[in-house]
């Protein structure tokens, strides 16, 4: 005893209580995936509240000399079954919210499982063992500090906690900004209980009350064709009265309300002051008419893909190992999930992070759950390793569940990644394609100069543009890392078949009768693989060559070929009424894939190049107001951007039309001053004044510099577009010629490598070129009916056989639907 109350007196100044603001890392070990869980449990600094395995605490130590930490350990076992409960599972429920693990959504397995919890505290290195209870004995003063902060540790929220939300859920929403505001005009409209019809056409369902003037219409038209006649937004837009309820869904609990000014269902405080203004009583009103969710629910069971991708009515061998890892849904990150697997199954990211761990954890800040290097390379080695590849640790688990796995929780990597954004720092569905290009990015910033593994994606598009008045044509570059492949519907091969079933959903629908079986569009690939290549015709294009507007066509090449091709198929559009949509159809991808004939050919010796001159947007009698495309901007702002974001995007592309601007908007919509005011470059007086730009970012300067370019080009170029580092890109490439002579000149100049372009830094991005021959390696697929709602699966080429990794489940798969994946990765064949 004596000698543990020296040893604790010596280390009690580095004993502290959590306080307001600390994370204290319980759940997770910074540098892998052990747990309390795990055999040999997880150690917590007591100054610092980092948690460790048993193989990185002793190195934790050597490394910071903390000495003290709070050793957990639980041991997990199934609950003793209630013997006073019926036999035999209840009958699953029919899901009414679009959700997982919630009361009314989806079934997750039911936690059948309780803890034994070990506490003690372990001094290192003598590696001194005093359990919590063996603290009789010490001085009052000591035992009350360490008991105080043992207890603070144990009762403090966990980091990752915090981060935490167990279960997904579609019908997040939150309350309207006219909720408290609302004008409700004293026009005596009263509504009865039943009996409702649209006042524009005679739908009788899908019926939407708006609470301002009391008007009854239909709801918008699906993708599909089903819901209403869009009467309900069209009156939207005549009156701006913003909120309706769905008539059949008020109950004494609530009712669907939508915001069209928010474009978002909402929840409104005053429903029922709202209501009583058109003679409702809330509280006796009953459900008659399904919801949105429910609605959303019965469409993605209908459309089919939930079990054709998921490869459900087939028995599915599980698999275990390294490189066959499963990933516990956090809450909505499936889209997370797939898009890791698939990365950390191609070399250039294994080498780059898990190859290099040892140096990179070496290296790691004092703070390593918030480094990035040290958070991908743990979650690459624990999806690589197999260490955590294992079957569930109760084995008296439920026969249907034998092939989830326990695999990894990435909860630090997420929090991390999703820092500051203000999406994936949600629990909300996100898009998987736009968690692709951030991933993409977070480690284009944190690579600069070093070895770049996103080298395997990068390529190089060559964008034509000739001019049809001047025959004169323009050549322009750009870096891009996904190939977005249009899905031109007119060239579906079973058109009667749709047309047919499109009359038999019509007529089903008017005898209210059960849907036909659904027919999928199948669209040939090679047909979107001429609408990519296919000219496209740009209205309004200011031709330099004129000096005037002009009509343009516009080809786009590839001027060079990536290791690995990603092809993201544009199922996801706009509608005319700009309401997302999503293109329900079939494209039987090739197992090989040769896009040589997509090469460009640069500037060809029979054509004349327009000058380069940049098109004026202002006029000579307002030289300092720009001339913007007003319905372009109205458009946008109908949408929900702000009004000055959507100024910039129309200045920003030219007044070149509705599609590019929103392509502007959807690229920079993180960007921190995406909603500030429009200024422009040189200008002075009221509403435009211009300052000094500040200077150029760290992080775009050093994106640009990984690219191959130097800090001089990068800095120059950040300067002449205002710090937007797209921009900054395509401007360098436009600038190559000058950027080389400005080169050559510093060079014959006798100008130090500080000061000018070192010929041994090649001018242009750091990308691959090769072959265009590829074989199909993975594809991640999406179901349901929107990017933010529904769920993610992927399916990988391992070993000569495909793969499914469904979050926890991996499994040799049967019948991979490689016909409607989303996003799809090929890799370079060697010749």
């Amino acid at each position: 005893m004596a000698e543990l109350s020296e040893a604790l007196l010596s280390v009690l100044p580095s004993i502290r209580v959590p306080k307001a603001g600390d994370r204290v890392h319980k759940d997770e070990c910074a540098f892998s995936f052990d747990t309390p869980e795990s055999d040999g449990g997880l150690y917590i600094c007591m100054n610092t509240f980092l948690g460790f395995g048993k193989q990185y605490v002793k190195k934790h130590y050597e490394k910071t000399g903390q000495r003290v930490y709070l050793h957990l350990k639980k041991t997990r076992k199934l609950k003793e079954e209630d013997t006073n409960s019926s036999s035999g599972d209840p009958p699953r429920k029919k899901p009414t919210r679009l959700a997982i693990g919630v009361e009314g959504g989806f079934d997750i397995p039911e936690e059948k499982y309780e803890y034994d919890e070990h506490v003690k505290i372990v001094i290192l290195p003598e590696h001194l063992d005093i359990p919590r209870d063996g603290l009789d004995g010490l001085p009052d003063m000591v035992k009350d500090r360490i008991s105080s902060a043992i207890e603070a540790i144990l009762t403090a929220d966990s980091a990752s906690r915090k981060q935490e939300v167990q279960a997904w859920d579609g019908e997040v929403r939150r309350v309207s900004r006219h909720a408290f505001s609302l004008q409700q005009l004293p026009n005596g409209v009263r509504i009865p209980p039943c009996g409702w019809k649209c006042s524009k056409c005679d739908m009788r369902e899908n019926l939407w009350l708006n609470m301002t003037d009391g008007s009854i219409l239909c709801g918008r038209r699906y993708f599909d064709g089903s819901g209403g006649n869009n009467h309900a937004v069209e009156h939207y837009r005549e009156t701006g009265y913003p909120l309706a309820v769905k008539l059949g869904t008020i109950t004494p609990d609530g009712a669907d309300v939508y915001s069209y000014d928010e474009d978002d269902m909402v929840l409104d405080p005053s429903l029922a002051e709202h209501l009583a203004h058109f003679g409702i009583d809330m509280l006796k009103m009953q459900k008659t008419d399904k919801t949105m969710t429910e609605l959303e629910i019965d469409m993605n069971q209908r459309i089919g893909e939930w079990e054709l991708i998921q490869e459900s009515g087939v028995q599915l061998k599980p698999l275990f190992g390294p490189g066959y890892t499963g990933i516990r849904n956090l809450g909505n990150s499936c889209y997370l999930n797939s898009v890791v697997q698939v990365i950390f199954s191609i070399p250039d990211f294994q080498r780059k992070y898990v190859d290099k761990i040892e140096k990179i954890f070496q290296n790691a800040p004092s703070d390593p759950t918030q480094d990035f290097s040290t958070q991908v390379a743990k979650l690459g080695h624990g999806l690589i390793s197999g260490e955590y590849s294992k079957p569930s640790s109760i084995g008296e688990q439920q026969q249907d569940q034998k092939d989830i796995q326990d695999g990894i929780a990435p909860r630090m990597f997420k929090s991390l990644v999703g820092k500051g954004h203000p999406e994936f720092s949600t629990n909300r569905q996100q898009d998987a394609q736009e968690f692709f290009l951030h991933f993409i990015n977070m480690v284009e910033r944190n690579c600069r100069s070093s070895e770049n593994p996103n080298e395997v994606f990068r390529f190089l598009v060559e964008e034509k543009l000739k001019c049809l008045a001047t025959e004169k044509v323009k050549y322009t570059q750009r870096v891009d890392y996904i190939m977005q492949l249009p899905v031109p519907m007119e060239a579906a091969l079973n058109k009667d078949e749709l047309l047919e079933y499109e009359e038999k959903k019509r007529q089903a629908e008017e005898e209210k009768q059960p849907l036909p079986e659904l027919v999928r569009a199948k669209v040939p690939f090679s047909s979107c693989l001429e609408a990519y290549g296919a000219p496209e015709q740009v209205d309004d294009f200011w031709s330099t060559a004129l000096q005037a507007k002009s009509v343009a066509l516009k080809t786009t090449r590839f001027a060079s070929f990536p290791d690995y091709l990603v092809i993201q198929i544009k199922k996801f559009t706009f509608g005319l009424d700009w309401v997302p949509k999503k293109l329900d159809v079939s494209i039987e991808m090739p197992d090989e894939l040769d896009i040589s004939a997509l090469r460009g050919t640069g500037l060809q010796p029979d054509e004349e190049e327009m000058p380069d001159i940049a098109p004026p947007l202002v006029t000579p009698d307002e030289p300092k107001a720009p001339m913007l495309d007003e319905s372009v901007i109205t458009q946008l702002v109908e949408m929900g951007f702000p009004m000055d974001a959507c100024r910039k995007a129309v200045y920003y592309t030219g007044n070149s039309g509705a599609e590019a601007a929103m392509n502007w908007v959807m690229s920079h919509m993180d960007d921190p001053d995406f909603a500030n005011p429009l200024v422009l470059p040189g200008s002075s007086g009221p509403g435009s004044t211009i300052t000094c730009p500040d200077p150029p970012s760290e992080d775009s300067v050093a994106t640009i510099v990984s690219m191959g370019f130097s800090r001089d080009q990068a800095m120059k170029a950040l300067r002449a577009t205002n710090n937007s580092l797209e921009r900054a890109v395509d401007w360098i490439f436009s600038h190559i010629d000058d950027l080389d002579a400005e080169a050559a000149m510093d060079i014959s100049e006798g100008r130090s490598a500080a000061e000018s372009i070192s010929e041994s830094v090649p001018v242009g991005p750091k990308v691959r070129d090769g072959p265009g021959k590829y074989q199909l390696f993975a594809f991640i697929s999406h179901m349901g009916t929107s990017t933010m709602c529904g769920h993610y699966v992927c399916h990988i080429k391992k070993d000569s056989r495909w793969v499914i990794y469904n979050d926890q489940k991996v499994c040799a798969s049967e019948k991979p639907p490689k016909d409607l994946g989303y996003i799809y990765f090929y890799q370079r064949t060697i010749s």
